[in-house]
């Protein structure tokens, strides 16, 4: 690990001198590659600055108690070492962490898409709440989320709804609540005052940039119309609405939620790159078999990885063993401890990944 510590002191040095040459100040591409490249070496760097403090610390530690014999000196000593030892300790797991290969989708916004699963009704109300709930944390914690595909259902209102959340590092925050969310609790319409379970299906897809995906245009069929309900956002007699069809995977892409049609076929392209960035993504994990780069879990699509029962008032991580209450407090989107538990457990598990290597 020293080693490699070295290593990423050295490279971080020769980047911030290359920003401050005038030469690469002028190569706007070459200034921003090292500028990013320089701020993902930043952690790394500093904690290894913080190490070698702290171990410095020691050694001095160390030397007083070899050499001194004065009585208040000693025990000076010997608290500066109980402290360094221990902040050693801590940065010896943070730099750990840090050194574990990147997920190179982290940086990215995402698009989180729900769909309603099993449970009819219910499953269409709890997509509802989940929806609100995903909505308010993201509000709460970057910036007012944009909702830029809904499909309506006649059986439970909506087929599915995509929402776009931009900020730094939202894949790395966010990646994790894909899969089956599942809802126990007894619905308005039950006589029996039995419990129903129903699911939900959550997807989490970072958004692709152009060097990401590249569709050809002969795989495209467009169509350009008005919403013709009042279901539909935005209804009005104009063609802004857009319909992409993706013929090589029949992939289909509604976008209307904004009153320019250009707009909406920007953003229908985008979120159809996001679809297909992540198709490719999932044959890369399954052809695999193991990690998708720092994400330990691989977990089948029909897995659940939560359950909210409402009636004990409870959700449950399957995937960390826990569970927690306040349940009216979680649906209002306040997530962040049962997310960040989420992350250490996955880097816990890389951690001890890499030491069987």
């Amino acid at each position: 690990m020293l080693d490699k510590l070295v290593h990423i002191e050295n490279r971080y040095l020769e980047l911030r001198e290359q920003m401050m040459n005038p030469d690469n100040a002028n190569d706007m591409q070459k200034s921003i590659a090292i500028s990013k490249e320089l701020s993902s070496l930043q952690e790394i760097y500093d904690l290894s600055q913080e190490y070698k403090k702290y171990d410095w610390q020691i050694n001095e530690a160390k030397e007083i108690l070899n050499n001194e014999s004065d009585p208040e000196m000693l025990d000076m000593a010997r608290e500066e070492l109980r402290e360094a030892e221990i902040k050693i300790e801590e940065l010896d797991q943070k730099i750990k962490v840090a050194l574990l290969p990147k997920d190179p989708n982290d940086e990215k916004n995402i698009y989180l898409e729900i769909r309603p699963a099993a449970g009819w009704d219910e499953a269409g109300l709890f997509w509802t709440e989940l929806l609100k709930m995903y909505l308010a944390f993201a509000q709460k914690k970057w910036r007012k989320p944009e909702i830029v595909e809904e499909q309506l259902s006649d059986i439970w209102g909506v087929k599915f709804v995509m929402v776009k959340i931009s900020w730094t590092q939202v894949y790395s925050i966010m990646k994790f609540e894909s899969w089956v969310h599942r809802v126990q609790r007894i619905p308005d319409t039950e006589s029996q005052w039995r419990v129903h379970t129903s699911t939900v299906t959550v997807a989490i897809m970072p958004e692709a940039e152009d060097v990401d995906i590249v569709i050809d245009p002969k795989d495209i069929e467009m169509d350009t119309y008005a919403a013709s309900s009042a279901g539909w956002q935005n209804a009005n007699k104009n063609q802004t609405w857009v319909r992409i069809h993706h013929k090589p995977t029949w992939l289909i892409v509604n976008i209307g939620d904004s009153k320019s049609q250009l707009q909406n076929k920007e953003k229908a392209f985008a979120v159809l790159k996001a679809r297909l960035y992540q198709i490719e993504s999932d044959k890369k994990t399954a052809a695999e078999k193991s990690t998708r780069w720092n994400q330990i879990w691989t977990w089948d699509r029909s897995e659940k990885i939560r359950t909210y029962n409402f009636p004990q008032d409870r959700v449950t991580d399957h995937r960390i063993h826990e569970s927690r209450s306040n349940l009216p407090s979680i649906m209002a989107g306040n997530i962040d401890d049962m997310i960040e538990k989420t992350i250490v457990e996955n880097q816990t598990r890389l951690l001890q990944s890499e030491t069987d290597k």
